[in-house]
């Protein structure tokens, strides 16, 4: 039966160096993998935060621009309501049909919510004459549609349809058209159907007026990617 041979000093001295050599590497590797990842991870950091304050840099900018314009945007408000006549050359401060200072003209214009039963109100009284006859003033409340749009969604003027009869002389129904060309709001007239005679007209008007959505500022978080 042949003897097992036991390594000698010298083999056991190999093994060991291999052995320490191999943890020496795997922990080389270990480390210039961490540093790698380490190093991936600082950069996206540092790109990250330098986009931020990139950011916060363009808003300051804009703060103080705003602020800056803030002063003249006051002044022009001002020399815009406060002339003696308005821009529909009546007072100021009187009473009258066209009368007013001129922030309340251009909202009387162009109002910011949706009132079909205020326009309808306000067009009665804007025809108001003895010398025609406003047989129907008609048209579709739209109000619960108009409520379903979030607010400051949008800031496009949205049309108002209406239908006007009324019944007169030529030149009265004629004198009826101007004063609605004349009116504060911006009215079209999109169809005029005439019948009768010249002393007896009957005139179906199809026209829309305007509103237009009041803009929601708010200040909002932006997250920066």
């Amino acid at each position: 039966m042949a003897l097992s041979k036991k390594p000698s000093l010298k083999q056991n001295s190999v093994d060991k160096l291999n052995r320490q050599i191999v943890i020496i590497i795997g922990v080389a590797v270990f480390a210039a993998v961490f540093t790698l990842v380490a190093s991936k991870t600082l950069l996206g950091q540092y790109e990250y935060q330098k986009r931020v304050i990139d950011a916060k840099h363009i808003a300051d900018l804009q703060l103080k621009a705003n602020a800056a314009t803030v002063d003249q945007l006051v002044v022009s408000y001002k020399n815009f309501i406060n002339t003696s006549k308005n821009v529909l050359g009546g007072n100021t401060s009187g009473n009258g049909q066209n009368d007013g200072n001129n922030a309340e003209i251009v909202l009387d214009a162009l109002p910011s919510q949706y009132d079909f039963p205020g326009f309808i109100s306000s067009l009665e009284n804007l025809l108001s004459n003895p010398a025609y006859t406003i047989n129907n003033i008609s048209g579709t409340d739209n109000a619960l549609t108009q409520q379903a749009s979030p607010p400051g969604t949008s800031t496009t003027a949205v049309q108002i349809p209406f239908q006007i009869n009324a019944t007169g002389s030529y030149a009265s129904i004629q004198q009826m058209i101007q004063t609605l060309q004349a009116s504060i709001r911006p009215i079209v007239i999109q169809t005029l159907d005439l019948s009768g005679n010249d002393t007896s007209l009957t005139a179906a008007i199809s026209a829309y007026t305007y509103y237009q959505p009041g803009v929601v500022y708010s200040i909002q978080s932006e997250v920066v990617k």
